[in-house]
């Protein structure tokens, strides 16, 4: 019985790998548009600023389906962008793990911006003042101060940003399908099994292994804080 409950079969290794490489190439995504955004929150005032930051935050408060809803109508094959890409350069996102990747984007962006976002709050301003006084241009104060300060509250929008691709399931389900070997992640994999009888066993296998891969990044990425923290001469707690 344990032994079948880590005997993973060919199809849940490829929703393991799939499911990972989403989770990379969205995460790396996110970013830097990510990083640029949460600087825009926290440094800058602006005409409409409350309205952009409600548009950002929104994926967190909507049904995951309405935003998936949204980018088939839009870049599906027949939607409003999608179709001319497909016509015009042969790009089809939808149905495609690419598509995965660009629905786990649009979830797991506002984490990533606010949790960068409340980095560079707590990063001293006198000190960015300080920099620009004696002749430093913003980026090289932005690139040498601030965003070293910040390093922890990026690393953890890198972590809730991956770990939330992970386990996207409704954005994804409702732009790119659940289609084996293309487009089923762990999530859906999961789905799949409980609405088949007699799939608990591999259900459960699958679930532990989403378990022990979120625990994993957790605890990673305690640990490269105490490191990042240590580095910039900060006393960090070991909890």
């Amino acid at each position: 019985m344990l032994s079948d409950l880590f005997s993973f079969t060919p199809a849940e290794i490829i929703a393991l790998l799939l499911s990972i490489k989403v989770a990379f190439w969205c995460t790396l995504a996110i970013l830097v548009p990510g990083t640029c955004m949460a600087w825009v929150f926290a440094r800058k005032s602006f005409f409409g600023k409350s309205l952009i930051d409600a548009v950002v935050h929104m994926p967190l408060i909507l049904p995951p389906v309405v935003p998936g809803f949204l980018l088939l109508v839009l870049f599906g094959n027949q939607g409003f962008f999608g179709k001319y890409l497909n016509e015009h350069w042969g790009i089809s996102i939808a149905f495609s793990w690419e598509g995965a990747a660009v629905a786990s984007a649009v979830m797991a962006f506002p984490l990533m911006v606010s949790a960068i976002r409340l980095a560079i709050n707590q990063v001293d301003t006198k000190l960015e003042v300080a920099a620009k006084s004696l002749g430093a241009h913003p980026l090289r104060v932005f690139f040498t101060i601030t965003l070293p300060l910040a390093l922890p509250g990026i690393l953890a929008g890198l972590i809730l940003s991956f770990s939330r691709s992970l386990g996207e399931f409704g954005a994804t389900m409702a732009f790119v399908g659940n289609i084996e070997g293309k487009t089923r992640t762990l999530p859906m994999a999961i789905f799949t099994y409980i609405q088949t009888p007699g799939s608990d066993l591999p259900a459960m296998r699958l679930v532990i292994l989403s378990m022990m891969i979120a625990l994993g990044a957790l605890m990673g990425s305690a640990i490269l804080e105490r490191i990042i923290m240590k580095s910039l001469g900060r006393d960090a707690r070991n909890d």
